[in-house]
């Protein structure tokens, strides 16, 4: 909030008509703000004759309750589309919906993305769910190619040259990787290729993408070009994490929940685009508020949010791709830095250690909850052990005790992606997995050491000989 009390208004009222002379405009309504500025102001307006249509597809990547807020996300973002307009036939969800009749749930039926929230479950299409949460389903939508689907509704973003496209996706990742619930791992390269193939189609006229993850950044650095009509924003850079908001410490409204509630790069658009006349806010302006308040106020509990491929792109209005309530017809933005964010962040992949921490903790002593929130605290800090101790000794292996950290943990120089040859890449990811066992949400984020062994000459042979003397003892169950 800018102010409390009627002093404090006086105060920037005064001050807003010795800086800006037509404030008054603020509480007129946009046809008439439309009149006023026309085209010449930033954030003045759109034109809203807008020809094609708008597409979303939404992703929320991952399952399991201590992963709540990435479903809480999506829906969220569906009743932002839903009530700018935007039709279901036009909007594709992917989510696994375990959640919201999840035993762990407190409120069966409904699921929040802030403290005292509102339903946002409620109408949400459910397009693919379950095993048809996957990246092949993930493509297949976005080419509009319904051969290639298994299961599901069916639905695909089958658009035309005129349309517009936002797709936003929420998840676990790691440098070069987004996560699924099912089946294999969603490599950027390969990313970024479908969205050349349905540049190349000319199925689009715009394309805005928004990314929640660790290292999302290393999802587009170096590798989406600046010429596919395509603006893309991630949730941190391509070498640090991301991290989960509105966790239980943050009140006692979200202890019931055991659970954080929603991420905190996702909920400053979710939340900014619920409030704000959305013909009158560009892209670039969303980015600046978003980015603030990831940034700040947290700490080194914080992410960098960043932008990539065509940057002119952000001077279009959030209009385009997701519409506007009606509701926020009397609301214009106001030119004010964004206070800093008070939220306790969770690192992404420390919200589910706080999630089982605190089924623990509730647990009446000696009960059978107490004894299995017990069991899914060790087990996960035990897969972690293993996972740091095998990538580690690997790296010992091939490189030596002197060299192996040097190796592992080079970050590539801005602009460029995190391997040279993605098919080495693959390879060496499928290799660990199958001697040593799944690197799960958590361990993504050795996905850069994998990397760098590729980029150091690391073959599958030699691959193979270090991963079978390092896990030879160790059961491939994780």
């Amino acid at each position: 909030m800018i102010c409390s009390g009627h002093g404090a208004f006086i105060v920037l009222l005064a001050l807003s008509c010795l800086i800006v002379p037509i404030t008054y405009a603020s509480k007129l309504p946009s046809r008439v703000l439309d009149f006023i500025h026309g085209n010449t102001i930033k954030n003045a307006g759109c034109n809203t004759n807008l020809s094609g249509k708008r597409w979303a597809v939404l992703v929320a990547g991952s399952n399991g309750y201590d992963n709540y807020r990435h479903q809480a996300d999506v829906c969220h973002a569906y009743q932002i589309l839903k009530k700018g307009g935007l039709k279901d036939e036009n909007i594709i969800v992917f989510m696994y919906d375990d959640i919201a009749f999840n035993d762990n749930n407190p409120r069966p039926g409904v699921i929040i993305n802030e403290p005292n929230g509102a339903d946002v479950y409620q109408g949400v299409p459910k397009d693919y769910t379950k095993d048809h949460v996957n990246v092949k389903n993930f493509y297949a939508v976005i080419l509009g190619n319904k051969s290639a689907l298994t299961g599901g509704s069916g639905k695909v973003v089958n658009s035309g040259p005129n349309d517009h496209i936002f797709i936003y996706y929420t998840d676990h990742g790691g440098p070069g990787v987004l996560a699924m619930p099912n089946g294999e791992y969603m490599y950027a390269q390969d990313l970024n290729n479908v969205l050349k193939k349905k540049h190349a189609a000319k199925s689009y006229k715009s394309m805005v993408f928004f990314l929640e993850a660790c290292e999302s950044g290393s999802i587009f650095e170096g590798l989406l070009p600046n010429n596919l009509n395509i603006y893309a924003t991630t949730a941190s850079n391509a070498s640090e994490d991301s991290y989960a908001a509105y966790c239980p410490e943050d009140s006692k409204a979200v202890e019931e929940y055991d659970t954080c509630l929603g991420d905190l790069y996702s909920i400053s658009w979710l939340e900014d685009s619920d409030k704000h006349d959305l013909r009158q806010e560009t892209l670039q302006k969303q980015y600046e508020v978003v980015q603030r308040r990831t940034v700040a106020g947290v700490s080194d509990r914080s992410s960098h949010v960043m932008q990539y491929g065509n940057i002119e792109q952000s001077n279009e209005c959030l209009f385009y791709y997701m519409g506007t309530n009606p509701a926020n017809d009397n609301y214009t933005f106001v030119e004010n830095p964004s206070s800093p964010s008070t939220l306790r962040a969770v690192n992404q992949r420390d919200a589910n250690l706080l999630h089982f921490w605190h089924k623990y903790h509730k647990a009446p002593a000696g009960s059978h909850e107490k004894l299995k929130a017990q069991k899914e605290l060790n087990d996960e800090i035990s897969l972690r052990k293993h996972v740091d101790y095998s990538i580690n000794h690997i790296g010992e292996l091939l490189f030596g005790n002197g060299n192996s950290s040097k190796v592992l943990e080079t970050v590539q120089p801005s602009g460029q992606p995190i391997v040279d040859d993605w098919n080495c890449f693959k390879m060496l990811v499928s290799t660990y997995e199958k001697y040593c066992g799944s690197l799960s949400k958590y361990g993504t984020q050795h996905m850069r050491a994998i990397a760098n062994m590729c980029n150091a000459g690391v073959t599958m042979k030699q691959m193979v000989a270090a991963s079978t003397q390092t896990c030879f003892k160790i059961p491939p169950t994780y």
